[in-house]
């Protein structure tokens, strides 16, 4: 099990959620189970993400992108609500790069015809 603690800003005396990594990374060097705790309701939020090829696998977790999909639905709604602001603007950007990058990284793998193998 490993603690994620990039999404705790240091001595603020804000509550914080807990975020570990709870199994051992796969084939590509990233973990593909995560518990989120602290919660008011004390109950562990889990996140599975893809692991294996969907070809081998079938779909059998979260991808990034629906992730971010997700982020930026929400931040979305923030700027067009009463919460707009220029941190919630940028942080919008930002998950709408990385989906961009996403894409690309997905479409290049087609185009190569290396997507849904674990081949570089």
């Amino acid at each position: 099990m490993r603690e994620i603690t990039e999404h705790v800003i240091p001595n603020t005396g804000v509550a914080q959620l807990t975020v570990r990594a709870v199994d051992e990374p796969g084939d590509g060097g990233a973990n593909h189970e995560y518990e989120i705790g602290g919660l008011a309701s004390a109950a562990v939020v889990r996140v599975s993400f893809q692991n294996g090829t969907v070809p081998e696998n079938g779909l059998n977790g979260v991808t990034e992108a629906a992730l971010l999909a997700i982020l930026i639905d929400r931040l979305r709604s923030f700027q067009n609500g009463g919460f707009a602001c220029r941190e919630n603007a940028e942080s919008l950007t930002n998950c709408e790069v990385a989906l961009h990058w996403a894409h690309q990284r997905t479409l290049a793998r087609m185009r190569r015809g290396v997507e849904g193998t674990h081949t570089v």
